[in-house]
């Protein structure tokens, strides 16, 4: 099987602030997530599919408005309909308000703030590709 990726890269806003401090709900991850297994799909299947459920989550580091988040996700695994699914989103630039309110810095290393793995499925008479 051809590995199926897909990455997605954006910028956390003063709309995505949730918290005191600006902090990002860690439900904004999962809406990613959610936009990566979309892309998997198409380009596994030409569908967009149905994300069934998520399996395991966990929430590693905090996010903030300002901050730039890079979310990957590949198909791991191909049944029949069901597409097995592992997620990671890391921050690649951090807001450096401490500095001043426009400052920020692109990081040396991505720091992992989530990852999960879940399930979607394409029903069999969606699918176009791979038949």
């Amino acid at each position: 099987m051809e590995k199926v990726t897909s990455t997605i890269r954006l910028r956390m806003s003063a709309h995505d602030a949730h918290y005191g401090g600006n902090l990002v709900d860690g439900a904004r991850m999962l809406n990613l997530f959610g936009d990566v297994a979309t892309e998997l799909l198409i380009r596994q299947d030409g569908d967009e599919g149905l994300f069934c459920a998520y399996d395991n989550v966990e929430f590693l580091a905090p996010v903030f408005a300002g901050d730039y988040i890079e979310a990957y996700g590949e198909i791991t695994k191909v049944g029949n309909t069901s597409r097995k699914m592992t997620f990671e989103a890391r921050k690649v630039i951090t807001a450096r308000t401490d500095i001043s309110d426009s400052a920020a810095e692109v990081l040396a290393e991505p720091v992992v703030v989530c990852r999960a793995s879940g399930t979607c499925v394409t029903p069999k008479e969606c699918q176009r590709f791979n038949k």
